[in-house]
């Protein structure tokens, strides 16, 4: 038998978002998210580079790489690494964090392609240090895979990250959904 569905729209600063939850048996075990369109103008990032958009560019920030730099409702700095198993991502993603050329800081994302359709991806939140999962990060790193040609536009790329796997398809006009198992970790109550 299907799972039973429920669509919510959610208002975030960029913008109202859909979500489809999934449920088995009451319980909410899935979700899918239209994640609204990426952006890759230096502008929209914003980004102060001599560019009109910063795609594989090379850099001089912390030990020194390629990025390329996303908005997906909020920016992202993207570096497809070898290894980001024994990456310094603390060292790293507080360098791009703070790096002048971002003058509103930036989220960094280190990827390493594992094949067509598949990433793994450690995440440094601006504000918060490395988290083990972040769904814009995600999105901004299967962006990025598509625009330097990682990966193919209208595909399921599986994005690994510590806390699990998240689906994102991105599609030929930058639009993005992403859809992940979840888990209850937190109840609360909200008073008015």
């Amino acid at each position: 038998m299907p799972p039973d569905s429920l669509t919510l729209t959610v208002e975030t600063a960029s913008g109202l978002r859909e979500v489809r939850l999934y449920k088995r048996n009451g319980i909410v075990r899935a979700a899918a998210v239209d994640m609204g369109q990426a952006r890759f103008e230096s502008m929209a990032i914003p980004v102060e580079l001599p560019v009109p958009r910063v795609v594989d560019y090379p850099v001089e920030i912390g030990r020194g790489s390629r990025i390329t730099c996303v908005n997906v409702g909020n920016p992202h700095a993207v570096a497809f690494v070898e290894d980001v198993d024994t990456l310094d991502v603390a060292a790293e993603g507080a360098a791009l964090e703070r790096a002048p050329i971002f003058p509103e800081r930036v989220n960094a994302e280190f990827v390493r392609v594992l094949d067509e359709t598949t990433l793994r991806m450690r995440v440094w939140e601006r504000g918060n240090g490395e988290t083990w999962a972040c769904g814009t990060g995600a999105c901004a790193a299967v962006a990025a895979a598509v625009e330097n040609g990682h990966c193919a536009p209208d595909t399921d790329i599986a994005v690994k990250v510590p806390g699990g796997v998240l689906l994102v398809r991105c599609s030929a006009d930058g639009s993005l959904r992403m859809r992940t198992d979840v888990d209850l970790v937190f109840e609360g109550v909200v008073e008015l």
